[in-house]
Formats: C-alpha cells, sequence, structure tokens
C-alpha cells in the first residue's frame, strides 16, 4: 500500500481551471501506473486520466481529452491534473490511484480494480 494525498479541490466558476495534486509522501514513483478517478454522488467511480510513471506516457478519458492535462514530478512524487475548460458536469470527488510495478499500457487503466492504494479525495465543484 502506498500512502496517496490529493489537495487542490475547491469551487470554480464554469469556464474556470482548477490544478490538483497528488503526493506520494517518501515514495518514490519508479515503475507504475498513476490515475485520477472521479465519482459524483450516487454513480459509480470512473476514471479520468492515468500516467505511466516511467515513461510519463498518458491516458485520457474521452469526456477530458483536450481539457485536463496530468503530468508528474518526480522529484516532489506528485501527480497533478490540470483541469481547464470546467463544466458543471465536472462536479465531483476526485480520487488519486496508483498500481505498483506495472505500467498503464499493461493493466486495464480504466477500471478502478486496477489500482491498490487510493487517496481519500478532493472535491471540486462548478456551479451551474
Amino acid at each position: 500500500q502506498v500512502q496517496l494525498v490529493e489537495s487542490g479541490g475547491g469551487s470554480v466558476q464554469a469556464g474556470g481551471s482548477l490544478t490538483l495534486s497528488c503526493v506520494a509522501p517518501g515514495h518514490a514513483f519508479g515503475v507504475s501506473c498513476m490515475a485520477w478517478f472521479r465519482r459524483a454522488p450516487g454513480k459509480e467511480r470512473e476514471v479520468v486520466a492515468a500516467i505511466s510513471t516511467e515513461v510519463a506516457n498518458t491516458y485520457y478519458a474521452d469526456s477530458v481529452r483536450g481539457r485536463f492535462t496530468i503530468s508528474q514530478d518526480n522529484a516532489k512524487n506528485t501527480v497533478y491534473l490540470q483541469m481547464n475548460s470546467l463544466e458543471p458536469e465536472d462536479t465531483e470527488m476526485y480520487y488519486c490511484a496508483t498500481r505498483e510495478n506495472i505500467g498503464c499500457g499493461w493493466l486495464q487503466w480504466n477500471r478502478t480494480t486496477s489500482f491498490t492504494s487510493w487517496g481519500q479525495g478532493t472535491q471540486v465543484t462548478v456551479p451551474s
């Protein structure tokens, strides 16, 4: 298990931007797949984006491609999710997740069951 701590959530007007951070304190990424998921009340958790930390290959859900960007800072053990052109439909709890010792291309990165460690989440609200 890897401890993950998310931050950066908040309330922003439609069309605005937010950047979420996910830090793994004291844990170097190495080879892993890290992802952002989100969940609205009463709905299943869905993937937003993923990144293979060894080679920085990125993967996106169709609903956010072109608006969101996932990136990493290995020196800070941190993965980011830059969210632009936010819409009320983006109002959800956002979670960071990781699966160690494998890149995203080798697993079903869009499934929650592929990941073994999760953060507590950070809320993003875009009022309509």
